[in-house]
């Protein structure tokens, strides 16, 4: 049976409309493993070939730190869902300009759908964890205003607003259940935390065992860290034992938030990863450390469990990252969290195929992967709309 691109284009239509009525909300975040596709690099990928990338290694969460168009172009029908970013150097326009808000979301969201599957914007990235104070102070209004602006253009059951936050917004995270935000955060995160409460939004969190172990390499076992076997660490007030870092410093968020008042609200992780490869000081940087993190941290997401804290909710991540990207600035480590090199092999073998090793029957079975994944949203779509 051959399936037409204006089938499936109908069909996506049809999506929309009924998304647009408020029948059914879109989900950001299908499964638990997502991509970061970065790319401060002069030399890895076009777009296109990053598609068939994913496509053939089914990753189908990616996640960008901008709107370029010639990205957007390449997802086009390709059935994969795409969190886009507004960079943190237009925050400030967006929160003063309700009216550049709306042109934005008009001209590179709005434009896009369907054929390309935005399902989120990311707006700014560790905001509040920097020393830029009037950057922290208009996060809130531009994330108000792209908000508004969706909401006004019936998207907003279509694309989730969020920002991602760094753990330089908590006081401390040792142990787990002692975590609270910093006072000089708390009073722009609360304002945050109530909207995102109203609007349904995960608290997004940007989280990396590699960098807590390179602070204090003395204090915390690499084991832990890299999610190998270990005795890990126990939380006497909560009586929950933590045989991983990440899951510790997930469920630090958790308390975070619960502190703050809003026990309910979900936490997503949405930078995780390790360097291959540092400067002298960066010991901890090597493939074999990198590979270990991230083929453990694929296998701990594959088991679709919660957290010791959050037990029944499901863990969601985006890796840092797809590319080692060579025009990053800062130490060598920055450069070298690519799963890929710029060529499209991998960096190292964590279960993806390449992207010169990608066979014609891969690519076909991709293209049905995404036909089949629209065919079953619509057809759940449908029966939603036929029960109500």
């Amino acid at each position: 049976m051959k399936i037409s691109r204006s089938f499936v284009r109908c069909l996506l239509l049809l999506l929309v409309f009924f998304v647009q009525k408020g029948y059914v909300t879109a989900k950001p975040f299908t499964g638990t493993y997502g991509i970061n596709y970065g790319r401060i690099a002069d030399n890895i990928p076009s777009p296109n070939e990053v598609v068939k990338l994913l496509k053939s290694a089914k990753i189908k969460n990616v996640r960008i730190y901008d709107y370029d168009h010639t990205v957007l172009d390449a997802f086009k029908g390709s059935g994969l869902d795409l969190v886009i970013g507004l960079p943190n150097g237009m925050v400030k326009e967006m929160s003063n300009n309700p009216d550049h808000a709306l042109t934005w979301v008009k001209d590179n969201v709005q434009s896009y759908l369907p054929e390309t599957h935005i399902v989120g914007i990311a707006v700014g990235n560790e905001v509040l964890g920097s020393n830029d104070q009037d950057l922290q102070s208009s996060l809130y209004n531009a994330i108000k205003n792209i908000y508004n602006a969706t909401q006004k253009l019936k998207l907003n059951n279509l694309v989730q607003i969020t920002t991602a936050h760094s753990q330089a917004v908590f006081a401390t995270s040792y142990p787990p259940s002692s975590c609270v935000f910093t006072e000089t955060v708390s009073q722009n995160m609360k304002k945050l935390l109530e909207l995102f409460s109203e609007i349904g939004s995960p608290f997004c969190l940007n989280a990396y065992p590699f960098l807590a172990y390179m602070g204090s390499p003395d204090q915390i076992d690499i084991n832990y860290a890299l999610f190998n076997p270990t005795n890990g660490i126990y939380d006497e007030k909560t009586k929950l034992h933590y045989d991983n870092m990440l899951d510790a410093q997930i469920d630090a968020t958790y308390a975070a938030l619960e502190d703050a008042g809003f026990g309910k609200m979900e936490v997503v992780v949405t930078e995780t990863g390790w360097a291959s490869h540092g400067d002298e000081n960066e010991e901890a940087a090597t493939f074999e450390n990198a590979r270990t993190y991230n083929y453990n941290l694929r296998k701990r997401l594959a088991k679709r469990k919660g957290t010791p804290r959050r037990p029944k909710s499901m863990l969601k991540a985006y890796i840092f990252a797809l590319f080692n990207e060579n025009s990053k600035p800062g130490p060598t480590s920055e450069r070298n969290f690519g799963l890929y090199k710029p060529d499209g092999t991998i960096a190292y073998d964590v279960g993806f195929p390449s992207l010169k090793s990608s066979s014609s029957v891969k690519e076909i079975g991709a293209h049905w992967y995404s036909y089949v994944s629209v065919l079953t949203t619509c057809a759940s779509t449908l029966f939603l709309f036929l029960r109500s």
